[in-house]
């Protein structure tokens, strides 16, 4: 059940209905009838993996609060082990079985280990991250092992942000779950805007764009340098506002039942530096790979060295997290190179700064900032895209062979590359006005006295309404025969 089909619209409305007509005692009840009921609409056999991983996790949790020190790592280490294990045989089996039997073959042994015919269960990655988070918590007293199970099966499977997250923490929603959320028109309000959004970004943006970056990137060595770094500026777009549309959809949706998800996104694009792009970009994931993998290493408490290899783990195991593939892994190291080559050049970019008397907060200097990281992000984000490394190496060959070759090219020739000078600027406009219209409408989203304002002044909130409604209807992909498309953040 996407979220961009009218089946969703509705199933969301009549939830909201009966949420605040039944008595409070059975509106949780409702919520996980209804979440798993959502999980199913996907593949029914699957949702009983969910059940097992949420059982688990719930026996841990209440075995890890009462135990002595040791007794509570080996529950722990359990909840841990079994979890993983799970994800690892649905995700990661035939990824690994495909490596070994390759360098078996290189290294002339000729084992081949067996693939096996399993599909991947959506979301799994999202609410075992999510489970395995609050057994850690209740391991290190962070939040009391939940008793209720019912409670607490519906935080595993919340169904707004089950699928695609955000992977959210058992201090913020298990107390949630306690309330009591008396119908709001102010609630409503509030998750009607965010719903909106979300299917704007979603059906007009994100779909019209895939469809260009998946016919460059379908066959990068047809295509020129212009045309592959236009495709790949259009996938930082795309992936944007696919995935942050989820994300609003998902804080709309709760927001209407009276529930406050974490923000998952936060302008990423406006980063001044890698590592402000990941503190603004999946929030969620970001945070849950801070407190349990990169502080448990040692975080930035130790030397210089070990916090780059920290680093490095860190960035490496989201790639994998991502995907089961090279081209993933590639792309979480990149991101975690960026910051480790940061890191050794700050005293010297301090000390030129310093000589050359530059101001460390002259707007000039941040917009560089501002473009320098989103190029640098925009070169991850071929490996994230790309279908191999070899097309990955196709792409940056052609891009940057194609930059090389600039002064040689002249004005005419860059004009006239990628397919002639009208392709080339109507590309570049397409692409500009998304860019700009994408970052300012989600950084006024984001700016909450500009929200405040737009929730105070009814007809500018009713024109948006209408704005958005009319450009979904105008330039959304729906109809006879359409296809809802998955969100990209599906298959992770």
């Amino acid at each position: 059940m996407n979220f961009n089909s009218l089946q969703y619209i509705l199933f969301l409305a009549l939830n909201v209905l009966l949420y605040y007509i039944l008595p409070p005692k059975c509106r949780n009840y409702l919520l996980l009838l209804s979440s798993y009921y959502f999980y199913m609409c996907w593949n029914p056999k699957y949702a009983l993996l969910m059940l097992l991983s949420t059982v688990i996790t719930y026996a841990c949790g209440l075995l890890v609060s009462g135990k002595a020190l040791g007794k509570r790592r080996l529950w722990l280490a359990l909840s841990f082990v079994s979890n993983l294990s799970i994800l690892f045989f649905f995700k990661y089996y035939n990824f690994a079985s495909s490596l070994f039997t390759r360098l078996s073959g290189m290294l002339g042994l000729g084992i081949s280990a067996p693939l096996l015919d399993v599909l991947l269960p959506v979301g799994i990655s999202f609410y075992t991250f999510q489970a395995l988070g609050y057994t850690m918590d209740v391991y290190r007293g962070d939040v009391p092992a939940e008793r209720n199970f019912a409670d607490y099966a519906l935080f595993v499977s919340f169904f707004p942000q089950l699928v695609a997250g955000p992977i959210e923490r058992s201090g913020n929603i298990l107390h949630q779950l306690k309330e009591v959320h008396n119908f709001s028109f102010e609630n409503i309000r509030a998750g009607v805007l965010p719903v909106l959004w979300g299917l704007f970004k979603k059906m007009v943006l994100a779909d019209n764009l895939a469809v260009a970056v998946n016919t460059v990137y379908k066959s990068p060595g047809e295509h020129t340098g212009p045309q592959l770094i236009l495709a790949t500026g259009a996938f930082a777009i795309q992936i944007f506002c696919d995935f942050s549309a989820y994300s609003d959809i998902a804080r709309g949706s709760a927001k209407m039942l009276g529930f406050e998800l974490m923000e998952n996104f936060r302008c990423p694009y406006l980063a001044t530096s890698i590592q402000d792009f990941w503190r603004r970009w999946h929030i969620s994931l970001s945070s849950w790979f801070k407190d349990y993998l990169y502080f448990p290493l040692g975080g930035s408490r130790c030397g210089r060295w070990r916090r780059i290899l920290n680093l490095l783990i860190v960035f490496g195991v989201s790639g994998l997290w991502h995907g089961a593939a090279l081209t993933f892994i590639a792309w979480g190291l990149l991101n975690g190179l960026y910051q480790a080559v940061s890191i050794l050049l700050r005293p010297l970019r301090n000390r030129v700064f310093k000589l050359l008397h530059v101001p460390q907060k002259a707007w000039w200097l941040t917009a560089l900032r501002v473009v320098i990281t989103f190029s640098l992000t925009c070169l991850a984000w071929v490996l994230f895209r790309a279908n191999s490394l070899t097309d990955a190496m196709a792409v940056y060959s052609s891009i940057f062979g194609w930059i090389a070759r600039l002064p040689e090219l002249g004005l005419s020739g860059l004009l006239s590359a990628g397919g002639g000078l009208g392709l080339g600027l109507r590309a570049l406009c397409m692409l500009g006005v998304f860019s700009v219209g994408m970052l300012f409408a989600d950084w006024f989203i984001c700016e909450k006295s500009l929200w405040e304002r737009l929730n105070r002044g009814v007809a500018l909130r009713y024109c948006v309404y209408f704005f958005l409604i009319c450009a979904i209807i105008i330039f959304g992909s729906y109809g006879s025969g359409y296809d809802p498309q998955d969100f990209v953040y599906f298959q992770f």
